[in-house]
C-alpha cells in the first residue's frame, strides 16, 4: 500500500523524501502517519529500481547550506509509475477492505472510477459488519468475565464498527445516486482547552 500512496503523492507533484513523508501523513492520517525514513527510503529505492520513479538533484540555488545528500533529491514519478498507480487504484479485492488499504485507497478515492470505488466501499462495509458481529458475540458470551475496563474497550470497538458502518452506508447511497462528499471546507473540530488557559 505505501507504494500505491508513494506514486499517488509524486503523480501530483515531484518531492524529496522529507516532503513525502509529512505529505504521507498529511493525506493519509493516523494510518501511515508512522513511517519512519529507515521504510520510506527502502521503498523508493525499489520503486526506481522497478522503473516507476526517478530520482533528480534539486536545484543547487534553492538547496540550504549543510543540507544531506538526502535532501537534495527529488523524486519524480515515470510514465511507468503512472501506469502503475493507474493499476493500484483499479484493484478492489479484499486488500482494499482491511484498514491500511482502505485508508489508501480512500484517500485517492477522487481519480477512483465510480465503480470501483462502490465496490471497495462494499466490501469494506462487510468487513466492519463482520468485525462488528465478532465483538458482539464476544460481549454477549464473556461479557460477565470480563473486567470492567476490557469489557468498555469492547464496546468502545463495537461503537467504533457501527459508528464506520453508518459512514460507510451514507458514502454507498451517496456513490450509488451519484452525489460526491460536500467539498471540502474549514473542518470543524472542538478545540481542547489547555491547563494554562483557565488560570486567572
Amino acid at each position: 500500500m505505501l507504494d500505491m500512496a508513494i506514486l499517488g503523492l509524486l503523480q501530483e507533484n515531484p518531492m524529496h523524501g522529507y516532503e513525502l513523508r509529512k505529505e504521507l501523513a498529511t493525506k493519509l492520517g493516523t494510518i501511515r502517519a508512522a513511517i519512519s525514513y529507515g521504510t520510506l527510503y527502502p521503498t523508493l529505492k525499489r520503486l526506481q529500481a522497478a522503473g516507476w520513479i526517478t530520482e533528480s538533484e534539486a536545484d543547487p540555488s534553492m538547496i540550504p547550506p549543510m543540507t544531506s545528500k538526502r535532501g537534495r533529491v527529488i523524486y519524480k514519478i515515470t510514465a511507468e509509475g503512472k501506469e502503475r498507480f493507474a493499476e493500484l487504484l483499479a484493484q478492489a479485492g479484499p486488500e482494499t477492505y482491511d484498514d491500511a488499504g482502505f485508508g489508501v485507497h480512500f484517500a485517492f478515492f477522487a481519480r477512483t472510477d465510480q465503480a470501483t470505488r462502490l465496490r471497495i466501499l462494499e466490501g469494506r462495509r462487510r468487513r466492519i459488519e463482520e468485525r462488528r458481529e465478532g465483538l458482539r458475540d464476544v460481549l454477549s458470551r464473556a461479557g460477565e468475565r470480563l473486567d470492567a475496563y476490557t469489557l468498555e474497550l469492547q464496546r468502545h470497538g463495537l461503537d467504533a464498527c457501527e459508528r464506520e458502518v453508518r459512514w460507510l452506508e451514507e458514502l454507498i447511497t451517496n456513490e450509488r445516486s451519484g452525489r460526491a462528499p460536500e467539498t471540502p471546507g474549514t473542518l470543524n473540530t472542538p478545540q481542547t482547552p489547555r491547563p494554562h488557559e483557565d488560570r486567572p
